[in-house]
């Protein structure tokens, strides 16, 4: 196991304990001075953000990855298309290879221009899997957004990760937690999961409660106890398996098939709950968020790979026949996120 992963393992332990847990929360405490002062000069308009001629929504996290932050931005672009709005997704292109200083248009809309090892799995997933939705990375997201309403005519920006990106005027703040791991360990990173304080639920406008499971009622019971406790609107999002299918001939995999069970994102834990409902896992490989999949990782897996979506735009590229993705469906009620 490597420093990640026992880093992350720690993240959702509640007893956490240990020298390299002290030595993580000495470095929190500099973490929570850093962001509470930034929290703190935009709060009180000492910073102000910048402002662009459309209406921008951003979807964020309290913790770190894993959350099913990207099902929930594609629903939510989808309907806003639906609703003829001319949409575009900014990402920060985390794990692509592409320069994330300068405006990348992943997709226009209409054609796609970089392939998932440059742009990042989560911007290419959302390129390929909305249709008329321009796609677009920059760690500026206000030169993003710039680029995306002058260039693109677009009327309405969704920031991807965006809740502690502050330098961008939003109107409307949604903020993603899970319904089991919650908060974690409840410390700031790096010893815990938390990017800011629970002060963070001051500004936020809309709070999804995101349930990966079969049976949502821990969820729902979650949503009105924090709707109550945080006053805040509160909503749940249903995220449950549909179907496995083959990433190159979209053939669906049986029930019951033995598979090898392969994922690499923020918290797997889940994924592989869900396989193992339907099917027999064999074996499990786990790797780091935001890998760059080579040839050499696939060598000595035998028989049928089941992975998630995100990994399935990387794996494609080797063109094996055995490679499987888990397809889920998100349920969520959009006019009342946006309303």
């Amino acid at each position: 196991m490597n420093l990640k992963t026992e880093i992350t393992k720690m993240h959702y332990d509640k007893n956490a304990k240990g020298f390299l847990f002290c030595i993580l929360k000495i470095i929190s405490v500099f973490y929570g001075i850093g962001s509470s002062t930034k929290n703190f000069l935009y709060d009180k308009g000492i910073i102000k953000p910048r402002k662009v001629n459309a209406y921008v929504i951003s979807v964020g996290n309290f913790t770190t990855g894993g959350v099913g932050k990207t099902p929930v931005v594609a629903e939510l672009a989808k309907y806003l298309i639906h609703e003829g709005k001319k949409t575009a997704i900014i990402s920060r292109g985390y794990g692509g290879r592409l320069n994330n200083k300068i405006v990348h248009v992943i997709s226009d809309g209409t054609n796609l221009y970089y392939k998932a090892d440059m742009a990042g799995d989560e911007p290419y997933w959302l390129s390929v899997n909305i249709d008329g939705c321009a796609v677009l990375t920059c760690s500026g997201r206000y030169k993003a957004a710039k680029y995306a309403i002058e260039e693109l005519g677009i009327d309405t920006i969704i920031l991807d990760d965006g809740f502690q990106h502050r330098k961008l005027h939003r109107d409307l703040d949604i903020v993603l937690v899970d319904s089991e791991k919650m908060f974690g360990n409840e410390n700031l990173l790096p010893a815990g999961p938390l990017r800011e304080g629970m002060e963070g639920f001051n500004r936020l406008n809309k709070l999804v409660i995101v349930s990966k499971n079969t049976e949502h009622s821990r969820a729902e019971k979650l949503a009105k106890i924090i709707s109550k406790k945080q006053n805040v609107d509160t909503i749940v999002c249903k995220t449950e398996p549909d179907y496995i299918y083959n990433i190159i001939s979209g053939e669906h995999l049986p029930k019951d098939t033995e598979i090898t069970a392969m994922s690499a994102i923020g918290q797997p834990e889940q994924f592989y709950k869900f396989l193992e409902k339907d099917y027999k896992i064999k074996n499990k490989i786990t790797f780091d968020d935001h890998p760059q999949y080579s040839s050499d990782d696939l060598t000595n897996i035998e028989g049928i790979i089941v992975t998630t979506e995100k990994d399935a735009v990387k794996l494609s590229k080797f063109n094996k026949q055995n490679i499987y993705a888990l397809k889920l469906k998100t349920v969520i009620p959009i006019e009342n996120l946006l309303n």
